[in-house]
């Protein structure tokens, strides 16, 4: 669950540290005071795009920081793939926003915006103000009802997609084999080119870095004489201030007094390795001298010769001998395809209809097993519903095939409803209201919830359209999913802040010429006149006050009675 939120510098929040618990915790407060910075800033973290001026006027950065403590073993084993550890299952997501890049970590670890957002949407699940209207879309509705069958149809899924893959790839590359006779002749001449070209050259994988070193030690060699004969006299013992020489005379300093001392002779011993590592080094340069210095016009001019040929190839067809031999080869293939063209074209539709056949049945038994647990859905839905406040409803999901394949199979699904008697069942789009559209969203969230190892889950102002007897079907949902999750919610209604585990406040105030928003979280007594404050306006009046504590006490024993 989400432990702790960070925020520094951002929009109206000079800096603010909150403390979230299990269960539901509420968040209300005057409207314009920042409630949708609080939710904004949890975005932020995890990825979403922002514009400079979010940054603080007179801040140069911007900081959101996020808490959180996990047992989800999902999470767990995506992070240790990306090899960051994880200790006491802490997970601690942070940006940083300047004016010209953010940096995003997880447990101190540089990541991506695609790796943050791969780990968050096992963490949270954030439900905005007008997410619900993603409802009307039917790839959303159909990713619903694929939540609601998880785990019972995950291998049907998974082979929808590889075959569908596999039918994408043939259907491809048979679309490609629509070429005349005389542009396959053009085509085999060219290949033919290519391949003859390389296969002249006798290429030898390695050959063009052996070349090059020996090329450089060529052109070189007039300055590598040069500088080796330095080299040797300074190191021999034919001038008598090389180092041969002076290390010679210095141990035949020491052998005379060596034998006074232990240690002088240790001294000795060490000077005589070295003038013997000397000796060694001395040989080898010489033989070096006469072995590789010598070569012949002729012989440099092959080497130049043969480097220029493996470069004209490079320039061509790839940049290194066996990118080089690679081409080769899979010219060669596109060769051997172009030359059985028909016998290959005629494969490849076969192929093509075996993939359509494989495809066809696995997504038949997906859209089966989708049908089976739609109908479970439907009930569930109904059911959700009618606990807030719908009565009479009726709801259906219906099934339409696509005229082509997908990587979802062929089903195309439909939400539809009635919400009076004697209505007919419509999509939702033509029927629902905003604030229904709001409550319908609820009721999945609640059955899908049951069904999700996500700990966190964030409702941004989704009592919107709603009061009144409704709302209390609403506040007793969210106390229900918070039994088992935990709950973030920004809200307007009472109903719902009484039922809070956790209760904050968030307030804007000035100070000077600077406008803040803080947040704080509240005491009963605290609790019961913020709900006053938002039963009765600017004015609180005892009764408010009176009626705000008989709704505390309300929501406690529903909140009793339910565990």
């Amino acid at each position: 669950m989400l432990t702790n939120l960070h925020v520094k510098n951002l929009a109206l929040i000079d800096e603010i540290e909150v403390e979230f618990g299990s269960g539901l915790n509420i968040l209300t407060g005057e409207t314009g005071a920042g409630k949708s910075v609080i939710i904004g800033s949890v975005n932020l973290a995890l990825g979403r795009k922002m514009s400079k001026e979010m940054i603080r006027k007179g801040e140069q950065s911007a900081l959101v920081e996020l808490v959180f403590q996990t047992s989800n073993s999902k999470v767990v084993k995506k992070l240790k793939e990306m090899e960051i550890d994880v200790s006491d299952g802490q997970i601690i997501i942070t940006r940083k926003l300047t004016e010209g890049r953010s940096i995003s970590k997880i447990n101190g670890e540089t990541c991506t915006a695609a790796q943050i957002k791969n780990i968050s949407s096992d963490l949270l699940d954030i439900h905005g103000q007008h997410e619900h209207q993603s409802l009307l879309y039917k790839d959303r509705q159909l990713a619903i009802l694929d939540a609601y069958a998880q785990e019972e149809i995950r291998e049907d899924r998974l082979e929808v997609e590889r075959g569908y893959k596999n039918f994408k790839k043939i259907k491809k590359e048979l679309s490609e084999y629509q070429m005349d006779q005389e542009g396959r002749a053009r085509e085999i001449d060219f290949l033919e080119f290519e391949i003859n070209e390389i296969e002249s050259a006798s290429l030898i994988r390695g050959e063009d870095e052996q070349l090059e070193q020996k090329y450089k030690k060529m052109f070189h060699a007039r300055k590598i004489a040069e500088s080796l004969n330095q080299v040797y006299t300074l190191s021999a013992y034919e001038d008598e201030n090389g180092a041969g020489e002076q290390i010679g005379r210095a141990i035949r300093e020491l052998s005379q007094i060596s034998g006074y001392d232990s240690a002088l002779g240790e001294m000795e011993k060490v000077l005589t390795d070295i003038e013997g590592l000397l000796n060694d080094f001395n040989r080898e340069l010489s033989d070096y001298q006469s072995k590789n210095l010598i070569f012949s016009e002729e012989e440099f001019i092959e080497v130049e010769n043969r480097l220029d040929d493996i470069n004209h190839l490079k320039s061509k067809y790839g940049n290194s001998i066996d990118e080089i031999l690679d081409y080769q080869q899979k010219q060669n293939e596109k060769l051997q395809q172009m030359l059985h063209y028909e016998e290959r074209k005629e494969k490849l539709a076969a192929d093509l209809r075996t993939a359509e056949e494989k495809l066809e049945a696995s997504s038949h038994n997906l859209s089966e097993k989708r049908r089976f647990y739609s109908n479970r859905l439907e009930k569930e839905i109904v059911k959700g519903v009618e606990d807030l406040n719908f009565e009479s409803v009726k709801f259906k999901i219906d099934f339409q095939r696509l005229e082509q394949y997908t990587q979802n199979g062929y089903d195309s699904i439909e939400f539809q409803i009635s919400t009076n008697p004697g209505e007919k069942l419509k999509s939702l789009a033509k029927v629902v209201s905003g604030g229904e559209l709001s409550r319908i969203m609820l009721a999945i969230k609640t059955i899908l919830a049951d069904k999700d190892d996500t700990e966190t889950l964030i409702f941004d102002e989704i009592d919107t359209g709603i009061s009144g007897r409704t709302a209390s079907r609403v506040a007793e949902k969210m106390n229900q999913i918070g039994k088992n999750h935990q709950v973030l919610a920004i809200t307007h209604l009472p109903q719902i802040a009484a039922m809070a585990d956790k209760h904050f406040e968030i307030s804007k105030f000035t100070e000077g010429m600077k406008t803040k928003t803080i947040i704080q979280k509240l005491s009963e007594e605290e609790s019961i006149m913020e709900l006053a404050r938002i039963l009765g306006g600017a004015k609180i009046t005892k009764a408010v006050e009176e009626n705000a504590k008989e709704m505390k006490e309300l929501a406690r024993i529903q909140k009793s009675s339910r565990l």
